[in-house]
């Protein structure tokens, strides 16, 4: 996670972590986002602008590791969502940081 952070260029925050099965993770998605289905990853931010004193909050990262094919991959894809990126929308910015990401943890 801390590779992803310093690649979207975030130095100091908080960042809840928790690895959940898949029964909470059907639960989390289904009230965020009305999907009845688990997930590999989900990301709640709380901090969306920078702020002058103190570490950000960035918020909460959950991890279902039997639905994600790479559980550090997943940890840096959510690191990367609390940071603003969206992948739905940035046509590609945040996979291919993200792939830059995992290079440089091979």
């Amino acid at each position: 996670m801390g590779a992803a952070l310093h690649a979207a260029g975030v130095s100091d925050g908080h960042i809840g972590l928790q690895i959940v099965g898949e029964g909470r993770m059907r639960t989390l998605n289904y009230a965020a986002r009305g999907v009845d289905e688990a997930t590999d990853v989900l990301a709640f931010p709380i901090d969306d602008q920078q702020q002058d004193t103190g570490p950000r909050e960035l918020g909460d990262v959950f991890i279902c590791p039997e639905k994600a094919t790479d559980v550090t991959e997943a940890a840096v894809h959510g690191a990367l969502h609390l940071c603003g990126y969206d992948h739905e929308s940035d046509g590609g910015e945040m996979l291919e940081l993200q792939a830059k990401v995992m290079a440089s943890l091979r």
